[in-house]
């Protein structure tokens, strides 16, 4: 019997164990089923038949349903261009086209690339968002040069598996709401501006009628400067694979 691919999500709504808001504008989504996602594509030279299409509520992309000849059943992020009926698999031997996973060794230069792992084995943790895609630059001994959808270059094992094509559902961004119960109903609570806040509330509150937030530089609600703050950990471990910083 094949394992259950959906599982009820657990809701938050932005709050820890004991009831405090942690995240601030979440909650009152409606009800969804998490989608295990192969990441790790490690079903080695097993051909697998595109079932369907299908929408994920939990990411941009879209998804794909795979049936492997084994009897497996199994979801990926769904790359522009596949459709269903269409086999795709995994592996050194793979052919170079949409939806395949192969390692970065194997695959040609200038191929665009997603689901893109940092460690061989991991499984993929880059280029994973709906419409995104990645390019191999060069290859050089033991690594290989990508182009990140930000215009990051980093240096990647070639034994790391990446899957070749673009990530669909490209127009995602440009999603009309059209009512604010459409971004109650994923999950998303009203943002209200700091400067219509009372000054006990955020720094740039307070004031007489409308005014300006009254200081140099724009502050978080907890009193941190917001411009042009660097938020990326100075430890990060992948800081040592990039070669050209995003602009």
């Amino acid at each position: 019997m094949s394992k259950k691919l959906k599982n009820i999500l657990a809701k938050s709504s932005g709050r820890n164990s004991s009831g405090k808001i942690t995240v601030r504008h979440q909650g009152g989504r409606h009800k969804r089923y998490l989608r295990e996602i192969d990441f790790k594509r490690n079903k080695i030279d097993i051909i697998a038949k595109v079932a369907s299409i299908e929408y994920d509520p939990n990411r941009g992309a879209d998804i794909a349903l795979l049936f492997y000849t084994d009897g497996e059943k199994k979801y990926i992020l769904a790359p522009e261009g596949l459709k269903t009926g269409d086999q795709v698999s995994s592996g050194e031997k793979s052919e170079i086209k949409i939806g395949n996973a192969l390692p970065l060794v194997n695959i040609p230069l200038g191929t665009v690339i997603h689901n893109l792992e940092i460690k061989p084995g991991k499984g993929a943790q880059m280029v994973r968002g709906a419409g995104n895609g990645a390019i191999l630059m060069n290859k050089e001994e033991k690594y290989a040069i990508v182009k990140l959808p930000s215009g990051e270059q980093k240096r990647i094992e070639l034994k790391c598996y990446a899957t070749i094509g673009s990530l669909g559902n490209v127009n995602r961004k440009n999603r009309f709401f059209g009512k604010a119960g459409a971004k109650r109903h994923i999950g998303i609570r009203p943002t209200v501006r700091g400067v219509a806040q009372n000054p006990h509330s955020h720094p740039h509150g307070g004031g007489e009628g409308r005014s300006g937030i009254g200081m140099p530089s724009p502050k978080s609600p907890w009193g941190k400067k917001t411009l042009g703050k660097k938020t990326r950990s100075k430890k990060k471990y992948s800081n040592k694979l990039i070669l050209k910083k995003k602009k």
